[in-house]
């Protein structure tokens, strides 16, 4: 089959939608990805791109094809509007001098923004190819609950947006079963839409090998009882939370805070680390490569999951739960909802309410105490539990599934 992929974010940018696309030329189809200029996370082109160099690549048997955008800067306001903006215009103008030929079918990656469906509903009517679309961020519920749109005028607008996407749809995918009440009120049928979930990345599953346990960062990690956040450090994680409840701790000297990743709200959680007077026990590492990312959940004695207390997010199950589980690790959360429910329903960790600094302190203590076979025991519920729902050939022998019914 020849696939169109449409999507902002693609390789070198670290998404999981790489995975899909290297899965869809593995099992013979021929692939095509229409996507941005690469500049996520650090909000600047990547070092051998701009807008007129490496426009178009290959990876993995597949056809990459990029259109201009503006980058997203410091993740601000306006800086983020061009980024979404943009890439939606020029890739609409664009996709018709850019994409020839016929195509079978046409797979949206709907992260942030949704506008990435208007280019390929412009490409559907001149290719009559039909649209799967992948959700994996609900809009507009998200632009309210991440506080980046008050305006009612503005979500209003986008809610139009959002129906007109979702209407020119043929297949519609959520990776969260929660999302589908609030795709079904937008006018779409039941029969139109299927669950299809993040998976979890091959690598984690033998993080504890002799060869990762003896990575050269592992060394540089404080000795203790490790609990490690990996991810976006942005709004909708409530870092409030998560230093609020390591200062309840901080009188154990052993217990020690790790965060990977980078972020809007990076500077705030260093500044706040400082202010607060953590910086013995919560360490702000910035990002690391992912292919370094097993070396760390190998050191760490338990994952940890945090989202803002809103509707929206009760209904989202963040893709990291999958890679926590995979690597056998306990996960300790705070939050409700759809993610609340799969790490209840799989055994793999312990959960509190989100927003609520003395019971993730608790949380954590009773982790930290915690006779070690039990956190074992944990760890693999959650791989078990893993395994039998995210497996990726088993998803992706789903999604042919959806793809040779439209065909």
């Amino acid at each position: 089959m020849r696939v169109l992929v449409v999507s902002q974010y693609f390789w070198p940018e670290n998404f999981r939608i790489n995975d899909l696309v290297r899965s869809l030329t593995d099992r013979g189809h021929q692939v095509t990805v229409l996507t941005g200029i690469p500049n996520y996370p650090e909000g600047q082109y990547f070092k051998g791109y701009g807008l007129w160099r490496n426009m178009r690549q290959k990876y993995c048997g597949a056809e990459v094809v990029r259109v201009p955008l503006f980058p997203r800067g410091n993740g601000g306001g306006i800086s983020l509007l061009l980024n979404y903006l943009s890439f939606a215009f020029f890739a609409s103008l664009l996709s018709p001098f850019l994409i020839k030929g016929k195509y079978d079918l046409i797979f949206v990656c709907q992260l942030s923004p949704v506008t990435v469906g208007l280019p390929a509903i412009r490409v559907k009517k001149l290719l009559k190819a039909p649209i799967i679309l992948w959700i994996l961020d609900l809009w507009p519920e998200s632009l309210s609950a991440s506080g980046a749109v008050s305006d009612k005028r503005i979500l209003n607008f986008m809610d139009k947006v959002v129906r007109y996407i979702y209407q020119n749809a043929d297949k519609i995918l959520v990776s969260s079963k929660g999302f589908i009440d609030s795709i079904k009120a937008k006018d779409i049928s039941s029969d139109r839409i299927d669950y299809f979930p993040n998976w979890y990345e091959p690598e984690y599953i033998n993080n504890n090998s002799a060869e990762i346990l003896s990575h050269e960062k592992i060394e540089q990690l404080p000795r203790g009882f490790r609990v490690i956040f990996a991810g976006n450090v942005g709004a909708s994680q409530d870092f409030g939370t998560i230093l609020a409840a390591a200062d309840l701790l901080k009188t154990y000297t052993d217990i020690h805070w790790i965060i990977l990743g980078d972020g809007r709200r990076f500077e705030w959680v260093k500044e706040q680390i400082s202010l607060k007077d953590l910086s013995r026990c919560v360490h702000l590492l910035g990002r690391f490569p992912s292919d370094a990312m097993p070396a760390f959940f190998a050191a760490a004695d338990a994952m940890l999951v945090t989202l803002k207390n809103d509707p929206i997010f009760s209904l989202t199950v963040p893709g990291k739960i999958q890679s926590y589980m995979a690597c056998s690790k306990p996960i300790l959360a705070a939050l409700d909802g759809e993610g609340c429910r799969l790490l209840k329903e799989s055994g793999a960790g312990l959960v509190s309410l989100p927003e609520d600094p003395e019971a993730l302190a608790e949380s954590v203590l009773a982790m930290y105490r915690m006779p070690e076979e039990k956190r074992i025991e944990m760890g693999k519920s959650g791989r078990s539990y893993c395994e039998k729902n995210f497996n990726r050939e088993l998803l992706m022998d789903r999604l042919e599934g959806w793809m040779n019914d439209l065909f």
